[in-house]
């Protein structure tokens, strides 16, 4: 300090001290700015079990607003949703069918009229939207993948406005699940980035061609999962016709809690193979002669045949995921073809 004032007049030191000072407020301001995002878009069902998953993907941030995909705006909601991405812009969708998505009446499947700037811009399986009762700035809004596919240009239903969804029951959403064929909703843009297969398994990032793809659902989990295998996107076909091969498996606690089981042959005609899990046959109304237990149980015995040349789709409770990802590095398959919507 002696010899900083022998070289340096005193009004040059006041000032890069009071530089120094400006540095250190600046810097606690924009952190605290910061902390607003801290949470990433999770697995967006309605189910409380997949709630929990949010919490173990709080380090990833939000998802880039460069590719949200945004439609004209109607009304710009003014409240704020702390770290699920982008504000949502609302329009307005219509119910036009729902009905129970499984015999235990614990889902409902749901489709909506939405605009058709929002089925163009949903192109990527497990993106999501926010939904919440119309016209009220103070709803809550929840979040939901859609179950039905990206509509592929050229396909018979390239002009489709509709978006199915599948919603569990809760204690607070019969606002939704007990809805009529002609309600109003408010819907926002088509939000979040959806699984990140065109990066992970197509191309060459990796030396190990992807010949082989996994899925894993647990309950209502298994929305963008559907919407996965019918999106046409991930080249799965039949063994001996050159595609990929797939396997799917689901885990519920009874069959009568397990939507889109009519659809189970349909998969197996595109190439996937389906396997059910009950974790509690003993509830089920006839005898379950499947598999029992866990997902992770049945993988875990199973084993995954070619893991350098595999990827997975997972979406479901946290204990599942977890779990099976840790099956799938310990056996060698790529970190990042373990793909979540999250």
């Amino acid at each position: 300090r002696d010899l900083a004032r022998r070289f340096i007049p005193l009004d040059h030191i006041i000032n890069l001290y009071k530089m120094k000072f400006l540095s250190i407020l600046v810097t606690v301001a924009l952190a605290n700015i910061g902390g607003v995002g801290a949470f990433a878009p999770s697995v967006v069902s309605n189910d409380h079990q997949v709630r929990s998953v949010i919490s173990s993907r709080t380090a990833f941030g939000v998802a880039k607003p460069s590719n949200v995909h945004q439609f004209s705006p109607h009304r710009r909601s003014t409240a704020i949703y702390m770290g699920w991405g982008p504000d949502p812009i609302w329009s307005s969708a219509e119910v036009t069918s729902i009905s129970p998505a499984c015999p235990s009446l614990s889902c409902m499947s749901i489709v909506l009229s939405v605009p058709s700037e929002a089925v163009e811009s949903y192109t990527v399986p497990g993106q999501y939207v926010q939904l919440k009762v119309a016209d009220d700035d103070d709803a809550k809004p929840i979040f939901l993948a859609m179950a039905s596919p990206p509509t592929i240009e050229g396909k018979e239903n390239g002009e489709s406005s509709t978006m199915e969804f599948l919603v569990k029951k809760t204690d607070n959403n019969d606002w939704i699940t007990a809805a009529k064929e002609g309600d109003q909703f408010s819907v926002s843009q088509v939000l979040g980035n959806g699984f990140p297969f065109e990066e992970n398994l197509e191309g060459v990032k990796f030396d190990f061609p992807t010949q082989n793809i996994m899925f894993f659902a647990t309950g209502s989990g298994i929305a963008p999962i559907r919407a996965a295998i019918e999106s046409g996107l991930l080249s799965i076909a039949e063994p001996g016709l050159g595609g990929r091969t797939a396997r799917l498996y689901y885990g519920v606690q009874t069959t009568a809690d397990m939507p889109y089981a009519d659809r189970f042959g349909i998969w197996e005609r595109m190439g996937v193979q389906v396997v059910p899990v009950i974790s509690q046959p003993e509830n089920c109304r006839t005898e379950w002669e499947g598999r029992t237990g866990y997902v992770q149980n049945a993988l875990e015995e199973d084993g995954i045949p070619i893991p350098r040349n595999s990827g997975a789709f997972l979406c479901g409770v946290k204990g599942m995921a977890e779990s099976v990802k840790e099956l799938l590095l310990d056996s060698g398959v790529f970190d990042e073809r373990v793909l979540t919507n999250f």
